[in-house]
């Protein structure tokens, strides 16, 4: 905390005074859903570089907005985080496969964590290690209630900024300094 009349660098930043870093981070959302719009809208405001994977045509020429749009999982690096929005698609097993191939920083299922993932099954069924598969995050973003779409959204983005910033999430700021 800074004392009295001290300059603190975090109030430049709430002020607006300072400008976002340019960032190589790419945010892939798997399948076109009501929380991939809201998640890729959000997380091009938070730098991201926003792609949807859908390999279905038809539900990829329903999303209606500037987001990169592919039908299977391009390319990955370290600066990615790839966040599967319905755990009910058939394709779940592949593109997660795909996904697992690559060295992608995070990689998560949404879903509720009281019922089992379906990912486990359809991932070992492509014969997938288990030890790949322990690196799928389900359930993911920070625990707040989520209920509507753009909730799940903030939540879930949320939870990737504080994993990759080092940090667990919540109130207990604290700690952190």
């Amino acid at each position: 905390m800074a004392a009295s009349g001290a300059h603190d660098p975090a109030c430049d930043v709430a002020h607006g005074d300072t400008e976002q870093p340019a960032t190589a981070r790419t945010l892939i959302a798997v399948f076109a859903s009501p929380v991939a719009r809201y998640l890729l809208t959000y997380g091009r405001d938070l730098g991201f570089r926003p792609v949807l994977v859908e390999p279905d045509a038809d539900r990829a020429r329903s999303v209606q907005d500037s987001f990169d749009i592919v039908a299977g999982v391009p390319r990955l690096d370290e600066d990615t985080d790839v966040v599967v929005t319905d755990h009910h698609r058939a394709e779940l097993g592949e593109v997660l496969r795909d996904a697992l191939a690559g060295p992608a920083r995070w990689i998560g299922v949404m879903g509720n964590p009281r019922h089992p993932g379906p990912h486990v099954g359809a991932l070992a069924e492509l014969g997938v290690a288990p030890d790949d598969i322990a690196r799928v995050h389900r359930p993911v973003g920070l625990n707040i209630g989520s209920r509507t779409p753009p909730e799940i959204a903030v939540a879930t983005l949320a939870g990737l900024l504080a994993d990759r910033n080092g940090r667990t999430g919540g109130f207990d700021f604290l700690s952190a300094w």
